[in-house]
């Protein structure tokens, strides 16, 4: 029997173990896709305890937590951080199966050297330990110790980005730290809040917007101004992937009812989003941008509780209709526009994984290795049997040598673990190809192949210099 996660968790052939240790663990990590505050870095944020790390603001755990009874005060509630925690260790042993179980026990391990399972019994002991070690740790040295050596935050478009221009400014700290241009406010036309988004997005810009003409327009404005302050990439959220003929008229009309506070249909809603969405990756094609598309979820489906305590607090879920047959048009509409940039095509459902694949192979080309990318496995899917199933469909269809890897999708300093268990995944199965035969063990080859997927890669495709 192996003992529970010991340095070989994960990997179970020869191969898999050379290839982890010796390859993938010492690659820096570059996290280009995350939900960090900046201004958390800028002002090198302590922490108090290890509840304000490592719960607060995790809609992960606090699904599980939910699942197991833990009632909302000591979920997101006005418990205090010790009672929260005790409510996380009482709900950990019944994690089994779960990768939160995993990632939770590789965090106490890589950050704070506590080998021994979290529970009940023992919750008290290892938050009074977590918090005293916190007292050494604040949100930049928590990124060194990670050997992290890029970031890219998540920012809206009105964002004047202050809190990036103080770290860049900062000689001090060497992580680059950059923000990712996410232009949903202003996309999503049939959410509720639009028109007093696009009131917001007209006082950045200086003028009134009337048209969805003059939405593009000011996005793009938008993402020069985010150019200029070091940004490389872009993302999209999707509830579900559109396309609809980018037809002036119709997207006008959705525009002007929702402008009213009316919302639009779901075929002029479409009209208006496809419309913005070429404008805005023409003008990243013409920066050499990285276009993320996150598609098919079904967001804020308990609406009590999204009245409560709004989004992205743990009840969101699978869409089956995530609208990836539209991948295909809204790809050529892009081409035919002479504006298709390096994309990452992500769903949140794994059906879609072999649709992707073979849709993006139809628009690579152009000199670019890897221009279209199938990201990995996403939130739901962000587990062991995801990411290795998402790893062989894009293996089996696919170019997986220039996969741009894996990231956190994060709000926590202590996430980027989850690098780590991507990397055992991925060694693991290369191990098993090599193992059985499938691929020569060809050890230039091969750490040339994790090396690439693990950092080379994504620093190339997204061109961070690092």
């Amino acid at each position: 029997m192996k003992p529970f996660l010991d340095q070989d968790f994960l990997l179970s052939t020869e191969t898999a173990k050379k290839l982890y240790h010796e390859v993938a663990e010492q690659m820096p990590i570059i996290d280009y896709h995350c939900h960090i505050n900046p201004q958390e870095i800028a002002e090198d944020r302590k922490f108090d305890n290890i509840s304000q790390v490592w719960l607060g603001g995790d809609h992960y755990k606090w699904r599980v937590m939910r699942a197991a009874g833990t009632t909302e005060d000591k979920v997101t509630g006005d418990a205090d951080d010790r009672e929260k925690f005790r409510a996380f260790a009482a709900t950990m042993p019944q994690l089994i199966g779960n990768p939160l179980y995993h990632w939770s026990h590789l965090e106490l391990q890589r950050g704070f050297g506590i080998t021994e399972p979290l529970t009940p019994d023992n919750a008290d002991e290892i938050y009074d330990k977590c918090n005293e070690i916190l007292k050494g740790y604040s949100a930049r040295s928590l990124m060194e110790k990670f050997n992290v050596k890029a970031i890219c935050t998540t920012d809206d478009p009105v964002d004047d980005l202050h809190w990036h221009e103080l770290i860049a400014a900062d000689e001090s700290f060497s992580i680059k730290v950059l923000p990712a241009f996410r232009p949903d406010k202003a996309v999503n036309i049939e959410k509720p809040g639009f028109d007093a988004y696009i009131r917001k997005l007209s006082g950045v810009v200086g003028r009134e917007l009337t048209s969805a003409e003059d939405v593009a327009a000011a996005l793009c404005e938008r993402i020069a101004y985010f150019s200029a302050k070091g940004c490389l990439c872009a993302d999209h959220g999707l509830d579900y992937c559109m396309y609809a003929a980018p037809d002036s008229a119709a997207a006008n009309e959705a525009f002007a009812l929702a402008m009213a506070g009316k919302k639009p249909d779901q075929a002029l809603a479409d009209a208006y989003k496809t419309l913005v969405t070429i404008a805005c990756a023409k003008k990243y094609t013409e920066l050499n941008w990285v276009m993320q598309i996150h598609f098919g979820c079904l967001r804020d489906n308990n609406k009590p509780q999204f009245a409560k305590l709004g989004p992205d607090t743990g009840y969101d879920a699978v869409n089956s209709q995530s609208g990836v047959e539209n991948v295909a048009p809204l790809l050529n509409a892009f081409a035919e526009n002479d504006g298709l940039p390096k994309i990452i095509l992500y769903s949140l459902n794994p059906v879609d994984n072999t649709a992707i694949a073979t849709i993006m192979a139809c628009f690579q080309g152009g000199g670019v290795a890897g221009k279209m990318q199938q990201g990995s496995a996403w939130w739901f899917n962000d587990n062991r049997p995801g990411m290795r199933q998402q790893l062989i469909d894009l293996a089996s269809n696919g170019v997986l040598g220039r996969f741009v890897g894996m990231l956190t999708d994060s709000r926590s300093f202590l996430s980027y673990t989850r690098h780590e268990y991507f990397r055992r995944v991925l060694c693991e199965l290369i191990g098993e190809w090599v193992e059985s035969g499938q691929y020569p063990a060809d050890e230039t080859q091969l750490r040339k192949l994790v090396e690439d997927l693990c950092y080379h890669n994504t620093n190339e495709f997204f061109r961070f210099g690092v």
